[in-house]
């Protein structure tokens, strides 16, 4: 689903800052190498994403669901220096492009990468985060966050990508469709949740953000 008109992307694109060189040619590479390019964040995200961190700050963060890495170096644009990024994808085909963006990128010496469930790897991490991207299984929603919030300093940041999953959470509701039932659970959950201070953004498949309190 589209939210706005094409002309109205376009137009939000053109007046946002500019896509950065490397990521204009990861986004290519994607597109023309990888399944589902439909997945990569792409350009107007990626600078809500870069804007979000660079407010943030954050010494630490963690990403879940690496893809190709493009939301990675968006996130790593506001890393403090001698920060870390942690980022964790299952699959081991999409290595390889990662690597190659991340090396070529300022942030090479700072991003980790973990190849492995999401919820085997957090537990054995040493850092606490200033900073979560959530952009994995959609199944796994609500068991991502409960795994990522106690490693979250008090103030930190945690996002949460396709929340309002093209549409489909104010539809009627197919009884088989299991994300869309975990989502709408979820986005009721987090807006309820005290622990946090919640608001989803419209900005192209629903972003929420929830700061730690």
């Amino acid at each position: 689903m589209h939210f706005l008109s094409p002309d109205l992307e376009q137009y939000i694109e053109a007046h946002s800052e500019a896509e950065p060189a490397l990521l204009a040619a990861l986004s290519r590479e994607t597109h023309l190498k990888v399944l589902r390019p439909r997945m990569i964040t792409g350009h107007y995200q990626g600078r809500v994403l870069s804007l979000l961190s660079r407010l943030v700050h954050p010494l630490h963060i963690l990403e879940i669901g690496t893809y190709t890495g493009y939301s990675a170096l968006c996130l790593a644009e506001g890393l403090q220096s001698g920060g870390s990024l942690h980022t964790i994808d299952v699959n081991p085909e999409l290595r390889a492009i990662q690597q190659k963006y991340f090396q070529k990128s300022d942030y090479a010496d700072q991003i980790t990468s973990h190849l492995g469930e999401a919820l085997d790897v957090i537990p054995g991490l040493k850092q606490t985060f200033d900073l979560a991207f959530i952009d994995a299984d959609k199944a796994e929603y609500p068991d991502y966050f409960e795994a990522v919030y106690p490693k979250m300093n008090k103030g930190g940041m945690i996002l949460l990508d396709n929340v309002l999953w093209s549409g489909k959470v104010v539809e009627p509701l197919d009884v088989k469709d299991k994300p869309t039932h975990i989502l709408l659970s979820l986005n009721k959950k987090l807006q309820q949740d005290p622990r946090v201070r919640t608001v989803v953004l419209p900005v192209r498949d629903g972003l929420t953000v929830c700061t730690v309190l």
